[in-house]
């Protein structure tokens, strides 16, 4: 009798198809003491949200890389990026209170 395959475990990053590890971010809740107020699917949402910036600086920063004639990305071009983007601007913003406004919706007709 053969014996049965184990079934190979699957990160629950990999279920949601991210790069960014939930499990560390979940661990990170746990120990700042806020799991208690946060359900079990913040971890995820909140990968996929850094996941999603992170994606749009680099790609952003990949651009002017290339408006620059270089290769690689350096951290004076993920700089004006950000200074040059006014939703990044915002978001990064260093006095600690980065809210980003509200995009405006347009009239209803």
């Amino acid at each position: 009798m053969e014996g049965k395959r184990r079934k190979e475990t699957i990160s629950r990053s990999r279920r949601a198809q991210l790069q960014f590890p939930m499990d560390r971010i979940e661990r990170f809740f746990r120990e700042g003491n806020v799991s208690q107020r946060l359900s079990a699917s913040a971890p995820v949402f909140f990968a996929s949200v850094l996941e999603f910036v992170t994606a749009n600086v680099l790609d952003l920063a990949g651009k002017e890389a290339h408006a620059n004639g270089t290769r690689l990305i350096t951290p004076e071009q993920l700089y004006r990026v950000v200074q040059n983007n006014e939703y990044l601007r915002e978001f990064f913003k260093e006095n600690g209170n980065s809210v980003v406004p509200e995009t405006p919706r347009p009239e209803e007709q």
